[in-house]
């Protein structure tokens, strides 16, 4: 397959069709330059507009921007919110018989959770860490399944202000024991096993392992979800299980209000080059821009069902499958398995069975699944795909051809999306009703972002230039 470098003779450009212009967001160029316009004019008043919009301020915040102390930003810093609330309560009164979150398990196991009952099991698991003396600030380290549980964990810590660190549920005991040390946790979420591809991962065993290694001695409790129910090693009064915290709870949590900088989580990269880096992410500007990515990028609509494919371990699982879709009141398909598992058309049959309207996934694997060839996505019902995104890498052109051409059917634009932990959401792809896309190329800056290429010492490239 050739290489990414084939982007530089790409001539193949693709406007978005005319009935994805009528019913878009941002629907044509005009109205995509008319906000960058807005944006370049009055910048902070931009953002603030935004923001006072889209999002339920407990206290309103009259600073939008403060650069005093530059590089450290700070976004909205007096106003005060909650993470929790904008996702589940204030859904409750127009949204609460919605589904919230479809669970397909790797066995094929269906589970459906509407919004009233993701906000009960959010508030219940939200008081069982605080029976546990989980204060605002504290750190909870989460080391799950892909599966609702995790979800609900990063919700809770977020409702009673919490900062959690998810830990890749692929990732080793010693992996997990630096994250464990650096961010100083005090409880440690896991489960007794995962299922993935028909395979078995023994995550309290890799806890267990981890916290051996010493070091953690700030973590008091290990809380355990049972999702296999085979056996596992117990320390007395240390570990305990969660349903033994969470079911005897009320169902009802008043959410903590936290200033808009209060960090919401912490999530550290692979440590590639050396030891883990852990990202922190403060609350509010970080919501705005998950829900502004949603509706802009993702054209979001409320009769969508969603389904990103990360796990939650990694920056897109917490943006595109915790926040940002939860915040505008959408329904999630979550999936616990492998593209081709139990057999090679999973995902595909996955997209027929539950209808998905948006898919976002990542090259590596459409790479994986175009070796198997074009006949199995044919093999299935792919026709309520409006939208298909990817995410992680760049797609090389030929990736991107195949997914345009045989999963969307030359009819659903590709919003091909860069960015990185440490921005939180999309900062360059195309708003699918407005930019043409082309194979290879993330298009152009959302509203509001200002991007440049830059040589290795930090100047511009000239235009046509790489950098």
């Amino acid at each position: 397959m050739a290489t990414i470098e084939s982007v530089l003779n790409e001539t193949r450009v693709f406007p978005p069709s005319e009935a994805f212009v009528r019913q878009a967001n941002v629907s044509g160029m005009e109205a995509y330059r008319a906000l960058c316009r807005e944006a370049e004019q009055d910048y902070e008043g931009f953002w603030a507009k935004r923001a006072r919009e889209l999002i339920d301020w407990h206290k309103p915040f009259t600073q939008v921007l403060d650069e005093s102390n530059a590089p450290f930003y700070r976004w909205f810093y007096d106003g005060e919110l909650n993470v929790s609330h904008n996702c589940l309560d204030r859904h409750l009164a127009s949204k609460g018989e919605k589904t919230a979150i479809i669970f397909e398990s790797d066995d094929g196991q269906v589970r459906r959770l509407t919004y009233r009952e993701l906000h009960a099991q959010v508030c219940r698991f939200a008081n069982g860490l605080k029976s546990l003396g989980v204060r605002q600030g504290d750190r909870v380290v989460i080391y799950m399944p892909m599966g609702p549980e995790a979800v609900i964990a990063m919700q809770a810590c977020a409702r009673i202000g919490a900062i959690h660190s998810v830990v890749f549920g692929g990732f080793s005991a010693k992996s997990l024991h630096e994250r464990v040390i650096d961010a100083g946790a005090k409880v440690v979420v896991t489960a007794d096993e995962g299922l993935r591809g028909g395979k078995v991962v023994r995550l309290k065993d890799a806890v267990d392992e981890a916290l051996g290694l010493g070091g953690c001695d700030s973590v008091e409790k290990v809380v355990v979800f049972r999702r296999t129910g085979n056996a596992i090693a117990w320390t007395a009064g240390r570990d305990l299980w969660w349903h033994e915290l969470a079911d005897g709870q009320a169902p009802s949590c008043d959410p903590v209000w936290v200033n808009a900088e209060h960090p919401l989580f912490i999530l550290y990269t692979s440590g590639s080059t050396g030891k883990p880096k852990g990202v922190q992410h403060s609350t509010g500007g970080y919501l705005l821009g998950a829900i502004l990515s949603m509706l802009w990028v993702f054209d979001y609509k409320d009769s969508d069902l969603y389904w990103c494919t990360a796990d939650v371990g990694w920056i897109t699982g917490h943006t595109y499958v915790a926040y940002g879709p939860l915040a505008l009141g959408a329904t999630v398909l979550i999936f616990e398995g492998v593209p081709t598992y139990p057999h090679p058309g999973r995902f595909w049959e996955l997209i027929q069975k539950h209808k998905v309207t948006t898919f976002y996934t990542a090259p590596t694997a459409i790479r994986s699944l175009i070796k198997l060839g074009a006949e199995l996505p044919r093999q299935y019902d792919l026709s309520s795909l409006r939208l298909l995104g990817t995410v992680g890498e760049p797609i090389n052109p030929e990736a991107w051809m195949w997914y345009y051409e045989v999963v969307g059917a030359s009819r659903c634009p590709i919003v091909d999306t860069w960015w990185q932990t440490e921005t939180g959401s999309n900062m360059i792809a195309p708003l699918p009703g407005a930019i043409p896309t082309k194979p290879g190329s993330c298009t152009l800056p959302l509203p509001g972002i200002v991007a440049d290429v830059v040589d290795e010492h930090g100047q511009p490239v000239p235009q046509g230039q790489g950098g």
